[in-house]
């Protein structure tokens, strides 16, 4: 293609990225970006547990974020059980954390522990919510590259299974609390591998320049360990990995995993303790796009079985309890974004192109991840079927940011207009999350949807909410 001064989206005859198709029917849901429960019903509404988007936004109103209950519940159920069978003739199973730092809030925490799933916090407020929602402590973590003494206190004295401890000083301020409790503080070494993982450079986690962990290289890990091992009010329960996320191969985790039990082998040469425990994160892809092609549970859990077994034997040890931490590849697909849709544009690019602009009611304030690192979204006419022509369309949100994009491209109808609802798929991890009031715009709640029901989880927020908070 010939390059054009100011970018590919001025060049000629520009019609979306490489990987965006026009569509044969522009109604046709893609299976693999939706929850299970999500189709078209007669009057070519979707239709989400039994219940029509346009009976939601009657009750409910837009935006809201819609979670599929049934598809949650069985996706958790495929991680656990997945890991478990595969390793279950290598170390007895495998332990899988629900990361909240994807979405949380009490009901899913039931949600994911009803469904055998252990919980991953990494602040004092997501530690909140856990034991709020009735959480064993034992089987919840808390992680964080700079927890205050206050939450480090607070979970140690709720009783906390494990923390990660992320830094050399850290080490002793653990260590510091745990004394002053009288307690012996459960901990994992979080160990940065050198792996660079296949993703946006906010989000890949286990290169060295970076502020996550304790570095591999150099010895440092070696000798944060040791300083572990020297703390009685501590005990080194095993180490630990993130590479990234929004990860779709095993091949990340193979070189991780390596790296990690040659550490772990070293450990036992070096001091004589065997370390029961491994922790090899998350980061797990789902597709929000045509693009992506996410790996089932299983044969994720069967690929890293093997390479953990094999890391093992050639280190000469015995393989430990494996944990791993999905939190997207759960919470992800089962939730859909519903808006309303308003004003249109259609503009005219360089050399021929066009676009139109859908605005809708919402934007970067409940999913600021186009914006924050260029995450691709699809989109879909959700309240009636369309005869009309596919059309390239970016969908934007209401805020004053021209960087306030929902979706980046995406052939919709080109009859969509205001008064439509427009449904954005894949939107349950770190959208509600990373949700803010910019603009003094309150969030959108998050219903559930399931059996032909519906109910709020979150409510939405009001101006009185906004306004509560301003004391002046």
């Amino acid at each position: 293609m010939r390059a054009h001064e100011a970018g590919s989206l001025h060049a000629d005859g520009y019609g979306g990225p490489g990987w965006l198709a026009v569509p044969d029917d522009v109604d046709e849901l893609v299976r693999p970006l939706w929850a299970r429960t999500v189709h078209r019903g007669e009057d070519g509404a979707l239709v989400v547990g039994g219940v029509s988007v346009s009976a939601l936004a009657a009750e409910h109103g837009t935006p809201a974020y819609v979670v599929d209950e049934e598809d949650l519940r069985a996706r958790a159920r495929e991680w656990v059980q997945a890991f478990d069978e595969a390793f279950a003739d290598l170390c007895g199973g495998a332990d899988v954390y629900y990361a909240g730092k994807a979405f949380l809030c009490t009901a899913v925490a039931r949600w994911v522990r009803e469904e055998g799933m252990l919980l991953e916090t990494c602040t004092g407020g997501e530690l909140a919510v856990g034991l709020r929602a009735g959480t064993d402590p034992a089987r919840m973590a808390l992680h964080g590259n700079n927890k205050s003494d206050a939450e480090v206190e607070r979970a140690l004295a709720a009783g906390v299974g494990r923390l990660v401890v992320d830094s050399r000083q850290e080490v002793d301020r653990v260590a510091d609390v745990a004394r002053r409790l009288g307690v012996r503080a459960p901990v994992l070494l979080r160990v940065t591998v050198g792996v660079e993982a296949h993703t946006h450079s906010y989000i890949a986690t286990a290169h060295e320049d970076q502020k996550f962990g304790v570095p591999l290289a150099g010895g440092e890990a070696a000798r944060a360990a040791a300083a572990v091992l020297a703390r009685p009010e501590l005990e080194l329960r095993g180490l630990h990995s993130h590479i990234g996320s929004q990860i779709f191969d095993v091949e990340g985790f193979e070189v991780a995993a390596r790296r990690l039990l040659r550490l772990h082998a070293q450990v036992q040469r070096e001091h004589g303790v065997v370390l029961p425990e491994v922790d090899l994160g998350g980061g797990f892809g789902i597709a929000y796009t045509t693009q992506h092609t996410p790996r089932p549970p299983r044969e994720l859990a069967q690929g890293i079985a093997r390479v953990v077994a094999a890391a093992c034997e050639a280190e000469g040890i015995a393989v430990p309890r494996v944990s791993v931490e999905p939190g997207r590849a759960v919470v992800g697909p089962s939730t859909f974004t519903l808006y309303t849709a308003g004003t249109t544009k259609d503009v005219v690019l360089d050399g021929g192109g066009a676009r139109r602009y859908l605005a809708v009611d919402g934007g970067m304030s409940d999913n600021v991840r186009t914006a924050l690192y260029g995450a691709d979204y699809s989109a879909t006419l959700a309240s009636r079927r369309s005869a009309a022509a596919p059309v390239l369309t970016r969908v934007v949100g209401k805020h004053c940011e021209s960087g306030d994009i929902v979706v980046l491209d995406e052939f919709m109808a080109g009859d969509v207009g205001a008064g439509d609802l427009v449904a954005v798929p894949g939107t349950g991890a770190y959208c509600r999350s990373l949700a803010s009031q910019y603009n003094h715009v309150p969030r959108p709640p998050v219903v559930a949807v399931c059996g032909g029901s519906s109910r709020v989880l979150v409510r939405r927020e009001t101006e009185e909410d906004l306004l509560a908070l301003d004391v002046g």
